[in-house]
């Protein structure tokens, strides 16, 4: 058994679903962990999540699905949450025992910030369920589940305070399909991974506004130097802005087709409101819950951060769309 041990994937979404493919490219077999018992059966079905990424086809052999989270914990050595940051916590509350996740390694893979709380689930997990600092982890870069599912070259980063932990994962989910690297700054890159959903969003806002690929490009430049303000004055450390897990993890969510922050911006660029736009995306844009989230953790550190600050007042201000942007560009 290596040391890493048996990885649970908890979570039934598309992101989830992207790790589990992800991990069962070296993997023999995963735990996961899926909360309706009706999609646990579509798998077995049909060989593949009938929800999300459909296309991914999976050796049911190689997995025991558990629609009991607690269970699917105990079982597993290392625990990788993909929840949706809006229900992780009502997820969690389900652990009745805080010592279920006793001498595991668990790590995050959420890109979003508990709301009402505003912390990163890093924090929430060593709070709530007393993980020691050294068994916490975080996955994360620009790694957009569509193209694991198509199998294009894709990068991740493992990070922990406990390095060699953080090794030997990468070394587990590095594939044809998946480079790895590794780090120690793990709250850096929940923060940048919150940070990144918020500026698709306004890419995606500028877009929806016709603004062209000349001014994507000094908005993305301004995004980067107020990532790296926020990062520098929360956790403060040597760090390259320009690593994947940060820039690289930017530029992919504010760009791509799959991306969902930018596909809720452009809506709104559009001339949706909010609410519609929600609604006829039918899936989560983590950054709509980030924005509120980094509002509210800003009126602590008081770090200027003009671009996060105009998402936040588009999105739960009604602030229009085209002044917001044109007030910005005067900061530029």
């Amino acid at each position: 058994m290596s040391s890493h041990g048996k990885i649970a994937i908890l979570g039934g979404g598309t992101w989830a679903t992207a790790l589990a493919k992800i991990v069962l490219m070296n993997e023999k077999h995963i735990n996961w962990f899926i909360r309706r018992d009706d999609q646990i059966e579509g798998f077995y079905k049909l060989g593949r999540n009938p929800s999300y990424l459909t296309n991914v086809k999976f050796n049911l052999a190689q997995i025991t699905f558990y629609s009991n989270i607690e269970k699917a914990i105990k079982d597993s050595d290392t625990v990788i949450i993909a929840i949706p940051s809006p229900y992780v916590k009502q997820y969690m509350r389900k652990i009745w025992m805080s010592s279920s996740f006793k001498g595991k390694f668990v790590l995050s893979a959420v890109k979003g910030m508990i709301p009402n709380d505003n912390i990163v689930v890093s924090e929430y997990l060593m709070s709530n369920f007393k993980i020691p600092q050294e068994n916490v982890g975080v996955i994360s870069g620009p790694c957009h589940a569509e193209e694991v599912a198509l199998e294009r070259l894709s990068f991740l980063t493992v990070a922990s305070q406990d390095t060699d932990k953080a090794a030997n994962l990468s070394e587990a989910i590095r594939s044809r399909i998946m480079q790895t690297s590794v780090s120690d700054d793990v709250v850096g890159i929940e923060l940048a991974a919150v940070l990144k959903n918020i500026y698709a969003i306004i890419s995606g806002v500028c877009s929806g506004l016709q603004y062209g690929d000349n001014f994507q490009a000094v908005l993305m430049t301004h995004c980067a130097k107020e990532m790296q303000d926020f990062l520098n004055a929360i956790v403060p450390m040597d760090r390259n802005i320009c690593e994947q897990h940060y820039l690289g993890d930017m530029l992919v969510t504010g760009y791509s087709q799959f991306s969902r922050n930018r596909t809720l911006g452009t809506m709104i660029g559009k001339g949706y409101s909010v609410k519609t736009a929600q609604l006829e995306m039918e899936m989560i844009a983590e950054g709509y819950y980030g924005a509120k989230c980094i509002q509210e953790m800003n009126n602590r550190f008081k770090v200027n951060i003009p671009i996060a600050q105009t998402v936040y007042e588009i999105l739960y201000e009604k602030l229009r769309p085209q002044n917001a942007i044109k007030k910005l560009i005067e900061n530029f």
